[in-house]
């Protein structure tokens, strides 16, 4: 079954971003996926900062991205563009991180003065570390997310892009023919560019 990693890079530590990225994982589930939610939060800042590839937390997440056939990214838009924890994890990963990986980026954030923060500024990271198909990306208002009875609750109308852009990223998923990456070591995964 294809697998799908969920990343997400809100550094505030009760997100809508995290409850976000998990109410995604479960509907990958509802068409066929397996997912496991990243909550970049958890690793360790100094290893991340420093670049130590040899950090078992770091390792780990460079195995999932390994292993999984499509990637979520999740984040908050902070200053017209996406945080600086996915940005630092971004850095420490190889250039081909994403080779053969289809992708599929999001954003959360307070105005649509900031809905191409995910085309201007992550989309072209994405591309060049070899991701060959970045689906449409979706830019979700704060507004449009609440709390209600102790779970979130989306705007319909966000919900049902969401739900159109899952099934391009599982479609996608399921009929990529496979793409000649070179065999990686996950604790080769990490490696610091200057």
């Amino acid at each position: 079954m294809a697998s799908i990693a969920v990343i997400v890079g809100s550094p505030a530590p009760a997100s809508r971003s995290l409850a976000f990225g998990h109410l995604i994982g479960r509907q990958l589930g509802e068409v066929g996926l397996t997912s496991e939610v990243i909550n970049l939060r958890d690793l360790p800042p100094a290893a991340l900062m420093l670049g130590q590839a040899d950090a078992p937390e770091l390792a780990e997440v460079a195995g999932t991205i390994a292993d999984a056939d499509g990637v979520v990214l999740i984040t908050p838009v902070y200053k017209a563009a996406y945080t600086g924890l996915l940005k630092s994890v971004l850095d420490v990963l190889p250039q081909s991180a994403l080779a053969g990986k289809i992708v599929f980026p999001v954003a959360v954030g307070g105005s649509l003065a900031h809905v191409l923060a995910i085309d201007y500024a992550l989309r072209p990271v994405l591309v060049s570390m070899g991701a060959p198909h970045v689906i449409g990306s979706l830019f979700v208002l704060d507004q449009w997310l609440s709390w209600r009875d102790g779970r979130l609750d989306v705007d319909p109308s966000a919900n049902a892009r969401l739900e159109g852009l899952l099934a391009e990223l599982a479609g996608g998923v399921r009929l990529r023919s496979p793409v000649a990456v070179p065999e990686r070591r996950h604790d080769e995964l990490f490696t610091m560019k200057a």
